[in-house]
């Protein structure tokens, strides 16, 4: 009787969008393991509305167990890697013939949880819609997309408060067509939305707990808000990128990688979704080409091809698209193109905000 060939080890480290869908979409093909130090997958968009919905929280917070049917989901710490495989904080080793370092990136309170533990998430989300429901005047700081879409949803909740977004750019989305941009502040102050560009916070509260105060600004003006919410953007977690040798850093503080998401000199290492610097923004629909390019090259070399008869990567570059709800109703996108308005972008995010799609991912339709 002949032994089946065993199949080559993969090791993921990091379970969110493009660790967990990579991982699903190999599972089938390869013994795949993905490394987690979280309990449950945090879908980011939901979690924005969930400030102003906490019911959101049942169905933005999705259990791993389900995700794979061959695979494994090792809940730890990883931190370090090397080309034989992954290291976890308690000393466990976990042996990959390939290994995808995915492990994302974070945000303040209450959009993703510092320590991992779900709980924790919970009771943070639990403190900021509390302090919300109590203020009158709410200040956001930083008009990315977290910001602007947070402004949308407290306007569409309630449209009693007094909003005010902050960006430090002279206009919001300032890398897209300035359509996007002039079409999303438009919508806001049509909601109610003061607007204030071209001006940074001199001070910030605590990045992760609720609070009120005066908020002195760079063009002069001071503002007081009951509820003051920094949205100043996303930091990449590259901790464990950073054991690899001969790792470079781009200015941003991602992880520079070759054409082929390789972020060091080891062949079989690669890097991607927001932790690389790859040419693709710091979204979910950002990353989403590098997912079905890796699964396709991780298919070729597993079948013994050679990485350099490959076609290398090729990142969106200035056609990515964007989509950026101002709650249920209105928002507007980018695709490719064309910037598109309340229906188009209703229809493919801001109803639904992909809560389905990733559900039925991590299997729990």
């Amino acid at each position: 009787m002949s032994l089946e060939p065993s199949q080559p080890k993969l090791v993921i480290v990091g379970g969110g969008y493009l660790g967990s869908d990579l991982a699903k979409s190999l599972d089938a093909v390869m013994d795949v393991t993905l490394i987690e130090r979280a309990s449950h997958f945090t879908h980011a968009p939901a979690m924005i509305r969930a400030m102003v919905d906490p019911a959101l929280l049942d169905r933005a917070l999705i259990p791993y167990d389900g995700l794979l049917e061959r695979g494994r989901v090792i809940r730890g710490e990883a931190t370090s890697v090397d080309g034989t495989g992954v290291t976890l904080a308690d000393g466990t080793r976990i042996a990959g013939d390939t290994i995808v370092l995915a492990t994302g990136s974070t945000n303040a309170a209450p959009f993703k949880s510092a320590t991992g533990e779900i709980e924790d998430l919970r009771a943070d989300n639990a403190r900021w819609n509390a302090a919300l429901r109590e203020a009158s005047r709410v200040l956001i700081i930083g008009a990315g997309a977290v910001g602007t879409e947070l402004a949308g949803e407290i306007a569409h909740a309630h449209p009693e408060k007094k909003v005010t977004l902050v960006a430090s750019d002279p206009a919001l989305f300032p890398g897209f067509p300035s359509k996007l941009g002039a079409s999303l502040a438009a919508k806001l102050a049509a909601m109610g939305v003061e607007v204030i560009t071209g001006a940074r916070a001199q001070t910030l509260p605590g990045r992760n707990r609720p609070e009120g105060g005066t908020v002195a600004l760079s063009n002069g003006r001071e503002i007081e808000a009951d509820l003051i919410v920094p949205a100043v953007g996303s930091r990449a977690l590259t901790s464990v990128a950073a054991t690899l040798p001969d790792v470079d850093r781009a200015a941003d503080g991602r992880i520079k990688v070759d054409g082929y998401l390789r972020p060091s000199t080891l062949p079989n290492v690669f890097a991607a979704g927001d932790i690389a610097a790859a040419g693709d923004a710091m979204t979910i629909v950002g990353i989403s080409r590098q997912k079905p390019w890796l699964e396709k090259t991780l298919k070729s070399l597993a079948s013994g091809k050679r990485i350099d008869d490959l076609k290398p990567y090729a990142p969106w570059g200035d056609k990515a698209p964007i989509l950026v709800p101002l709650g249920p109703e209105r928002g507007n996108s980018f695709m490719m193109v064309a910037t598109l308005g309340d229906w188009v972008t209703r229809m493919m995010k801001g109803r639904d905000l992909f809560l389905t799609k990733y559900n039925k991912l991590l299997g729990r339709a």
